[in-house]
């Protein structure tokens, strides 16, 4: 098989989880950089990522790499590389980019550019007086960043957080892969409890579902490269096997409520589509009335921000019930994902930990509160809750 220069692109914060599951999944020799994660990979391995990687955004095929102080530069850079050998005769081909602090700021001509010069390398190679486009997609990234300029093929499609299940969602819905990295950030594994008593449309309890039972995320999806003649249809077939026989049969409950019922019937629909209906218990219940005679939990949750004007009040209230509600929870670790600045001061206690982390575009802290790590864990991992 062919060998790769593979990035895997995700969310900020978020780099040393991603790299964490690519050393699970056997992968050395990694580079971590802000948003990303490279190393070298072939077909196989490109499928294996897209399908397995929870917490990452998209997989690339960089193609590219030199310096571009014009636009001349980036139009002679890309006309050098051998589109031929990526893009088929028939290949759709769309381009996105992003420059940051290069002197190539207009995006949109970058994107006009690199597109420009791929045609007339695929229009010379084929001898072609014009290229149809009516094949399979090949999505082309030009990212400019310090006058370097990076261009690489997304192998992905739709992100990787869509993982096919979320028929609906609520008002401010989480992302999967960031809700499955609270989950991983928090160490949690069955049969230790499990709670999200704000669980809205089900996305943390679903992703905490899914990753007890070990149920690689890209099972139900499609991706891009799938039409690809590059990665035929049994190796993604033989990855999905792999990964379907890895799956773990102990039984675990993860407890998730909310006070709408209206939204916990979505949820519930999420859960069954995802494969976790027989593990995630939805109830309806007011945070205010949660409560666990079980020690050693897990709380995990995404309450409300008050972001908008005039809820700021509400959310304070909420803020306060829940620190009254959780204090009485035996033992268990909170792990609170807000992007409200004065929620230790609502919450009543300090948080032993907080990270920075982006939901979507907003800023956001996860306040991480330890309790004590179950005996059997303890000795398992031989560490501390952390």
């Amino acid at each position: 098989m062919k060998k790769y220069s593979l990035i895997v692109a995700s969310s900020f914060g978020l780099e040393s989880l991603v790299a964490r599951e690519l050393r699970d999944l056997g992968y050395d020799n990694l580079v971590i950089e802000n948003g990303r994660v490279a190393f070298r990979g072939d077909e196989r391995d490109i499928a294996r990522c897209n399908i397995r990687l929870r917490t990452a955004d998209r997989i690339f095929i960089k193609v590219a790499e030199f310096r571009a102080l014009d636009f001349e530069e980036l139009f002679q850079g890309t006309r050098e590389v051998p589109w031929d050998g990526m893009i088929p005769i028939d290949g759709k081909i769309h381009v996105v980019g992003k420059s940051v602090r290069s002197k190539l700021a207009s995006v949109r001509d970058c994107q006009s550019i690199v597109k420009k010069a791929i045609i007339e390398t695929m229009k010379r190679k084929f001898r072609l007086s014009e290229f149809p486009e009516t094949g399979p997609t090949y999505k082309v990234e030009v990212s400019v960043v310090k006058d370097l300029a990076t261009l690489a093929v997304d192998t992905t499609g739709p992100g990787l957080h869509k993982r096919g299940y979320r028929t609906e969602a609520g008002e401010a819905p989480l992302r999967e892969n960031l809700a499955a990295a609270l989950v991983m950030l928090s160490r949690w594994t069955p049969p230790r409890v499990f709670a999200d008593p704000l669980c809205g449309s089900g996305t943390i309890a679903i992703e905490a579902a899914l990753i007890g039972k070990n149920i690689a995320p890209g099972l139900r999806r499609s991706f891009v490269a799938e039409r690809w003649r590059q990665i035929p249809k049994p190796i993604w077939d033989v990855v999905r096997e792999e990964a379907r026989a890895q799956e773990s049969k102990a039984a675990f409950r993860v407890l998730a409520s909310d006070q709408d019922s209206g939204v916990l019937k979505v949820a519930r629909q999420n859960a069954l589509s995802a494969g976790v209906g027989d593990c995630v218990v939805f109830q309806k219940l007011p945070v205010g009335e949660f409560k666990s005679q079980k020690k050693y939990g897990c709380l995990i949750s995404n309450p409300p921000y008050g972001l908008r004007m005039g809820d700021s009040r509400d959310v304070e209230m909420l803020y306060q019930k829940m620190g009254a509600v959780f204090s009485m929870l035996d033992a268990w670790s909170f792990f609170i994902l807000t992007a409200y600045p004065r929620f230790e001061q609502f919450f009543g206690r300090r948080a032993d930990r907080n990270r920075k982390l982006y939901n979507g575009d907003v800023k956001c802290y996860l306040y991480e509160f330890f309790g004590s790590f179950p005996p059997q864990a303890k000795e398992k991992l031989g560490q501390r809750f952390v």
